[in-house]
């Protein structure tokens, strides 16, 4: 059995990339027994599914896998028994593929009325974009995020640097769902469906601008607002270096250690006075201009003024406070070797002895799987043959 808070908790994942994916593996993060269920390959190779490159989440750290052809009706029945032991199945078809398929709330629920199920999608199950195709920058645009974030000279919204809509608006949307299903399943000993919408999750991120509009009828536009750069005091500033460095002196008391600091004190009192921005931001700029944004962490961080130097990514894994933390692991994989990876990061999520063996994506964990279930060593022969499993 797992260790963790989901220690004696069965995930079968029919996803292979996306929110689905990365909901599973923060799922076994905590200690959940996670199953990845993939398409037997064919002769004309490993099918549609998208296969992800080695070192994505997490290289499968922890996860087992099993093939099963879910379009052959041995492949559903093998399937639908392996849902008689689990309690979470997460899928991430387009709305009405998995009931198409057999393989269903409905179809699962009947055998295994316990189970939590979550499907995953873009736009929903039901609702007149259910059925269009997308992704990351496709839910952020429609749920009003991008509108709201900073443009490019040219006025184009800015690309965010990660996937925001599928980790935090779909994988965090999805597990918090499923959390909360299991906790309620064990006082009502029922399962339930779960309907997670990336764009619905992206629009919940949204709350304080929407909510805003609602209630006050004030559209929130990109440096309208203090969050979105609209007053010096939180904004992002060039260092002599050609780095950056982020200020987000918010509460007046930080914003009047930085320009005590900075020999800024003439603008203390104008920390919100529209009238004066420009000139507050020209000054602040040519004073942070003069220094590398490392010197200037240095001497500010500790300060209470609310800054951080912009660290690229290979600065960020050899960053002395995420290393204190435990961020970085140790990893070995079977055919690519030694490597470093992130480690459970989320509060609570049990560390892992290092270094960590990842499994073999050229193997899978279907015999062991199939015989828990019920099925002999003939069986799976006789499947595998038949090219029902792989």
């Amino acid at each position: 059995m797992s260790h963790g808070p989901l220690g004696g908790i069965t995930v079968l994942d029919l996803s292979s990339v996306g929110p689905a994916a990365r909901a599973s593996r923060w799922l076994s993060d905590y200690g959940a027994a996670v199953v990845k269920v993939g398409p037997v390959p064919t002769v004309r190779g490993p099918g549609v599914q998208i296969v992800p490159p080695f070192h994505a989440y997490s290289g499968q750290r922890g996860i087992r896998r099993t093939l099963i052809d879910l379009k052959a009706s041995e492949g559903r029945a093998v399937f639908l028994r392996l849902t008689a032991r689990a309690d979470v199945i997460i899928e991430s078809f387009r709305p009405g593929v998995a009931d198409r398929l057999g393989i269903g709330y409905d179809d699962v629920k009947g055998r295994n009325p316990r189970i939590v199920y979550c499907s995953t999608s873009g736009y929903g199950q039901h609702g007149p974009r259910s059925q269009w195709a997308g992704h990351d920058l496709n839910y952020l645009a429609v749920a009003g995020f991008l509108h709201t974030s900073g443009r490019g000279p040219d006025g184009r919204p800015v690309l965010p640097g990660a996937t925001v809509a599928d980790s935090a608006g779909g994988g965090l949307h999805a597990v918090t769902a499923i959390l909360a299903s299991l906790v309620a399943r064990a006082q009502t000993g029922e399962g339930c469906y779960l309907d997670v919408s990336i764009a619905d999750g992206v629009l919940a991120l949204m709350a304080l601008q929407v909510d805003e509009y609602l209630a006050v009828g004030r559209s929130p536009e990109p440096g309208s607002g203090l969050l979105t750069g609209r007053y010096a005091c939180y904004d992002t500033y060039r260092t002599s270096d050609g780095g950056w460095l982020a200020v987000a002196a918010i509460e007046p008391r930080f914003w009047a250690n930085l320009c005590r600091t900075l020999g800024l004190e003439k603008w203390i009192n104008h920390q919100t006075d529209d009238a004066v921005q420009d000139d507050v931001r020209r000054d602040l700029a040519a004073v942070l201009a003069g220094r590398s944004r490392l010197d200037w962490e240095t001497d500010l961080a500790g300060a209470d003024t609310c800054i951080a130097a912009v660290r690229p990514v290979e600065e960020v894994v050899v960053d002395e406070h995420f290393s204190a933390r435990g961020a970085v692991i140790e990893a070995q994989h079977p055919s690519h070797g030694a490597l470093r990876q992130l480690g459970p990061l989320l509060a609570g999520a049990p560390r892992a002895e290092q270094p960590v063996v990842l499994p073999d994506p050229a193997t899978t964990d279907t015999d062991e799987l199939l015989s828990a279930a019920g099925y002999t060593a003939s069986d799976c022969r006789e499947l595998r043959a038949k090219g029902v499993v792989g």
